[in-house]
Formats: structure tokens, C-alpha cells, sequence
């Protein structure tokens, strides 16, 4: 009876044991064997199907499917749409032929080149975007030119920035408006003191020298570096956006910066010397410094104008008109010699225009004493009016930089030269290039905006403070005097009292003895 009671107590052990595994839950669906044999089992007495044995494990498999089939959802996430599929959903936009569109208005001249065939002969040179995205900018061009009424418009070029590009349609307006030039007529800060003086100041306070440096008008739309308006975009089929007209001060503050390009129009320039506008007003400045410096044409292909070829005192040149009896020139003599090129595009000055204007003269200045002594001693100081070279200079009185030659010649193809074209690269500005194949030529600019400076970038010193007014006499404080000086200068004084009495006693004297 022992050995029996000992094995029965082992077997209950034994069970608890086995039972304690059994419900021993899974990591994985959080379920335990003792309760999914359970519902088996309970299934199997209320459905009691034929051949048991052989469905018992299907069954077992529907009931773990029951258990997570109200948790699991047979719907998948829509995909977030990219920023690459946007872009084609905009670009697809320019594919599309309007149904509206009739075969005559196709045929009709356009303002646009033949962009296709620059790409052709882009691609001989070595430079350029490629044909696909070439076509690409072609279709937005011609979206550009359906918008706009243009007369003119081409593939100017593509600028890299850090976030985004931007590619740069150069354009000539139908209907050029001329600008209407702010009043910037401001309140002298010597005339100022002045009226102050005038008041009530019996002191009057030292008189300040400086005087600000007047500004530079800008270029009115049509002429010098404002010629042509530009418009920009980051991708073909993304809307144009038009560059304001440029102005003296943002391209000579321009020449003195180096800051790359965002891609976002509205970020401010932070730099020294400061530059007045954002990176609007900084992309234009620079757009105008190069088509000023790597703008050129075969030798003969433009000509002077007629109303300026006939003045012959005035001079540099600054218009031009295609030359309906040029005949092209040989690739190889334009790859030898700089001479067969020239410059179409006007230089700009040091004051940040194409045109001298004299800012001495100031007309409706008040006429008095002192403004005509004033005037007298500017006339004295007036500037020596500044003259850039002509238009349509040969690019061999281009100067070298850094001991490098402005620009690099080479030929596309010394294995085809019958088929050849001649190309110039810009050493001056890294990235233009321009290309001359017989009557043809086309200039292009891919780059980072970024002039060369030789080895290094050193940013500019700021200047020395100037004096607020001259140092004298009249205004340098003095030492106080001893009590030994203040006792002789007291002397001195009383001296000096008694004489003038003296002598104004001698005088009445002499008037009775009259």
C-alpha cells in the first residue's frame, strides 16, 4: 500500500508538473497549449465530423486564425507620393500637345532656337545638360514664351546651388517701360546742422567733413546691364520667375563677396561688405558680371549699328545688328587665333554701369555763397569720366589673370576637323563656353557663379574709421594754467587797462586844447 500511495502521489506531481508546462504561454501569439487543446477538444465534441483524426489539425488551425483575425487588416498603407514623382507629374504638363492648337500656328516663326541642334553641337564641344533634360528645358521655354510676350528668348544657362539650381532663360521684352527713377532726394546731414544752428545754438558744434557718396542711377531697362530681363527656374514645367533689373551698387558690392547659391530666392546674402537685396538681387548681379565677361561671337557676324555707326564722336558702341554678309570663318583659324572673336556684350565699369554718368552734378542745388564754393571745389575734384572698351573687341586684349590666359581654344574632333567645331573655354569665369561652327555660335554658362580668384579667397579688410570732424585750436581742449600763469596773465591785463586809459586821456586832452 505505501509503494502504491508514493507512485499515485508522483503521478499527481507529475500532472501538476505537465499541466504547468501546458499552459506555459507563447512569446510570440501569447497563447498556451492546455487552453488551445481545450477548444480542440470542445470544437470536436459540438461539430463531431467524420474522420476526426485526419481534420483535427485543420481545426486547430482555424481557431488560431480566429483569434487574430479581427487584429490583422488585409488593407495596405497608401504609398507617400515622392518629391522625383511630383516633378514628372509637372513635367508631364509639358508633353502635352493643346487640341486647340492648329498646324498654321506651328509652322509660324517662334522667338525660340533651335534648341535641339545647339545640344547637337553642345555635345561636340563636351559642355552642356545632355538631350534629355535639354528637351526638357526646351518645352519650358516654349511654356515660358506662350506666358510672356517676348521677342527673344534663349537657354542662357543653368547655376548650381548648394540646396537646388537654377536655369537661366535670357529674354528681350515686346514692350520695354522704362523705369521710373525714385526721388532719392534725402535730407543732408550738413544742412541739418545747419538749420539746427540757426535755432538758438550760440556754440555752435564742430563741423563734420563727410559727406556720403552720392548714388549711382541705375540702367534703365533696354540699355547696359539691364538690356535683357532674365527669368529662372529650379526644374522645367516649375513656374518661371522674372529677376528684378540690377543696379550699379548690387554689382559692385557683387565684385567684392563670394557666396554660393541656396536655390531659395528669398535667402538673405549675409556677407561684408554688406549686399544690398537677397539672393534675388545676387543671382542678377552675377548673371549680368557674366554674360558681360563671357558673351562672345565669331569676328564679323555682328556689326555697329546704323544711327551709331554714323556718330562717329560717341563712343564705346553699344548697340549692334547681325551682319547679313558674313560668310563664317574657318574652325581652325578661330581655334589658333583669339582676334576671330569678339565681344557683343557691353563691359561694365568700376561705378557699376556700362554707360559713365558724372553723380557730381547735382541739378536744383540752391544758389548761395557757400553752395557756389562748395561747387567750386568739386568742379576742382570731378572725377575723369571712366571709358570701358567698345563693343565687338577682339578676346586678344583680353587681360590674363594670375598669369593664365583668359580663355582656352580647342577644337571637338582632331580625327573629323571637316566636321569639327571650334570652342572657347572661360578661364575667367569657370564654366562658359562658347562654341562656333560656320554661321552658327551659341554661348552657354554651367557653373557655380563664382569667379576665379586664383589660389585663395581672402575676404576684404574693413576700413579705417574716419574722423568725425577736423582736429584745431579752436576745438582741442586746452590744459587749465597755473596759479603763477593766471597771476602774470592778470598783470599783463591790468597793464594793458591802464595804457588804453592813458592814451584815451592823452586824446581828450588834445580835443580841449583845440
Amino acid at each position: 500500500m505505501d509503494g502504491n500511495q508514493e507512485n499515485s502521489e508522483q503521478r499527481l506531481q507529475s500532472a501538476a508538473s505537465f499541466k504547468a508546462f501546458m499552459m506555459k504561454s507563447s512569446t510570440e501569439s501569447n497563447l498556451n497549449l492546455y487552453d488551445h487543446l481545450t477548444s480542440v477538444l470542445i470544437k470536436v465534441m459540438d461539430e463531431r465530423p467524420q474522420n476526426v483524426v485526419d481534420v483535427i489539425e485543420d481545426m486547430s488551425l482555424d481557431l488560431k486564425r480566429g483569434l487574430f483575425k479581427d487584429k490583422q487588416s488585409t488593407l495596405r498603407d497608401l504609398p507617400q507620393t515622392t518629391a522625383a514623382e511630383l516633378l514628372a507629374q509637372r513635367q508631364r504638363l509639358l508633353f502635352a500637345r493643346p487640341e486647340e492648337a492648329d498646324q498654321e500656328e506651328e509652322l509660324m516663326e517662334t522667338p525660340l532656337p533651335n534648341v535641339s541642334e545647339i545640344c547637337f553641337y553642345m555635345e561636340q564641344a563636351g559642355v552642356g545638360l545632355g538631350r534629355e533634360e535639354m528637351q526638357r528645358i526646351l518645352l519650358a521655354l516654349k511654356q515660358l514664351v506662350e506666358a510672356q510676350v517676348l521677342l527673344r528668348c534663349r537657354m542662357w544657362g543653368k547655376i548650381l546651388g548648394t540646396e537646388s539650381s537654377y536655369i537661366v532663360a535670357e529674354a528681350e521684352e515686346d514692350e520695354r517701360e522704362t523705369e521710373n527713377q525714385e526721388d532719392e532726394a534725402s535730407s543732408d546731414p550738413l544742412e541739418t546742422e545747419a538749420h539746427f544752428m540757426e535755432i538758438g545754438e550760440t556754440d555752435p558744434l564742430p563741423k563734420s567733413t563727410y559727406r556720403p557718396l552720392p548714388a549711382v542711377p541705375k540702367e534703365f531697362l533696354g540699355t547696359g546691364a539691364n538690356k535683357f530681363v532674365y527669368y529662372v527656374c529650379k526644374e522645367p514645367g516649375l513656374p518661371w520667375v522674372k529677376l528684378p533689373s540690377v543696379s550699379p551698387e548690387q554689382i559692385t558690392a557683387a565684385r567684392h563677396i563670394r557666396k554660393f547659391f541656396t536655390g531659395m530666392l528669398d535667402t538673405p546674402i549675409v556677407s561684408y561688405p554688406p549686399f544690398p537685396g537677397n539672393e534675388t538681387n545676387y543671382l542678377r548681379a552675377q548673371i549680368a558680371r557674366i554674360s558681360a565677361g563671357t558673351q562672345v561671337s565669331p569676328q564679323g557676324f555682328f556689326q555697329a549699328g546704323e544711327e551709331e555707326g554714323d556718330e562717329e564722336d560717341e563712343a564705346p558702341r553699344d548697340s549692334y545688328e547681325v551682319n547679313p554678309d558674313f560668310e563664317g570663318i574657318p574652325v581652325a583659324e578661330m581655334v589658333m587665333s583669339l582676334s576671330t572673336w569678339v565681344h557683343h556684350v557691353q563691359n561694365i565699369l568700376t561705378q557699376g554701369r556700362c554707360t559713365w554718368v558724372n553723380v557730381a552734378v547735382k541739378p536744383g542745388e540752391d544758389s548761395n555763397e557757400e553752395g557756389e564754393a562748395e561747387e567750386k571745389e568739386e568742379e576742382l575734384d570731378e572725377p575723369e569720366p571712366e571709358v570701358g572698351p567698345p563693343l565687338l573687341t577682339p578676346l586678344s586684349q583680353d587681360t590674363e589673370i594670375f598669369n593664365t590666359p583668359p580663355w582656352t581654344p580647342k577644337v571637338s574632333s582632331i580625327l573629323t576637323s571637316q566636321h569639327a567645331v571650334a570652342v572657347q573655354r572661360s578661364n575667367l569665369w569657370p564654366g562658359a563656353c562658347a562654341y562656333a561652327c560656320g554661321k552658327k555660335f551659341e554661348n552657354i554658362y554651367v557653373g557655380w557663379g563664382l569667379k576665379c580668384t586664383g589660389e585663395g579667397y581672402s575676404p576684404p579688410v574693413p576700413p579705417l574709421p574716419q574722423n568725425e570732424y577736423p582736429s584745431g585750436p579752436e576745438i582741442t581742449e586746452a590744459l587749465d594754467p597755473s596759479l603763477e600763469e593766471e597771476q602774470v596773465l592778470k598783470e599783463a591785463l591790468e597793464e594793458q587797462e591802464a595804457a588804453q586809459e592813458e592814451l584815451e586821456d592823452t586824446d581828450e586832452e588834445d580835443e580841449d586844447g583845440d
